[in-house]
């Protein structure tokens, strides 16, 4: 019976030690986005030359900000509290490896997927966060270049949502 006791006040003490040092569950949100609570994200502009990667990324970055659970994605203007506008820049292809004994060659590719974003609170219109986010990946070429980038894509928007919900999240 003592040992159990212990282990109790034990974990009352840690407890209590955290509780006193700023410690709290759930999400921290940074101090620009006090107050919102929901976000709409209405489709990105896409200004590169591939076509249709709009729905994509919009979708990419949804399915990121659910999964970090700070804020709620609304699906109208109404019932948000901030707004998302978005746009994909740019994409990079730039080679990283050349065949051995073909230096013309490229065996290797690093692509650089670049979005710009807003975030504007719904009851004032005030911009309170506008940042350029860059995901990146790279990729092999297995024969057609063309058809591999197109493959690369969702890793590069995977990486670049996982950086932007960090940034407006958790403040980064």
């Amino acid at each position: 019976m003592g040992r159990y006791l212990k282990l109790i006040l034990a974990g009352a003490a840690v407890c209590t030690a955290l509780s006193g040092c700023g410690y709290h569950v759930g999400p921290v949100k940074p101090k620009f986005m006090a107050g919102i609570n929901s976000i709409v994200i209405p489709t990105f502009r896409n200004q590169t030359l591939i076509p249709r990667i709009e729905v994509l990324v919009t979708d990419t970055v949804i399915r990121q900000v659910q999964q970090d659970g700070t804020y709620k994605v609304a699906s109208s203007n109404d019932t948000a509290d901030a707004i998302m506008e978005g746009e994909i820049t740019q994409i990079r292809r730039r080679p990283d490896r050349s065949v051995i004994g073909d230096v013309q060659a490229t065996q290797e590719f690093d692509m650089t997927l670049s979005i710009h974003y807003r975030i504007i609170r719904k009851a004032t219109g005030e911009v309170i966060d506008d940042r350029t986010v860059n995901g990146t990946t790279e990729f092999f070429v297995s024969g057609d270049v063309n058809q591999d980038e197109r493959q690369a894509i969702p890793l590069a928007t995977q990486d670049a949502a996982i950086r932007m919900v960090a940034e407006f999240s958790e403040g980064w």
